[in-house]
């Protein structure tokens, strides 16, 4: 269960970052407008590049919590092998 909302909320949040880096960049330019078209266009260059890497940041949370997942998989899998293992060798004995 928590770790379907903390999916639900990685995605919530991607989803309206993404969002916000289209309506501010549009918005930002038309603020900016007023200092000339060059000048309107860097400010919201510089803006979309920041927020662009704070959607980066949002979902490589989401990656290393998939990655995260998968090596407790395997490390269950693992241990189960070793289980097997250890008790092959005390039959053998």
């Amino acid at each position: 269960m928590q770790k379907a909302t903390f999916d639900r909320i990685l995605s919530f949040l991607h989803g309206a970052s993404l969002a916000f880096v289209i309506i501010g960049t549009f918005i930002t330019f038309r603020i900016f407008l007023f200092l000339g078209v060059v000048n309107a266009f860097l400010v919201s260059f510089v803006f979309l590049f920041i927020s662009l890497v704070v959607t980066l940041l949002i979902d490589s949370f989401r990656v290393n919590r998939l990655r995260l997942d998968e090596v407790k998989k395997q490390t269950q899998i693992l241990e189960k092998i070793a289980k097997q293992l250890d008790d092959k060798k005390l039959l053998d004995n």
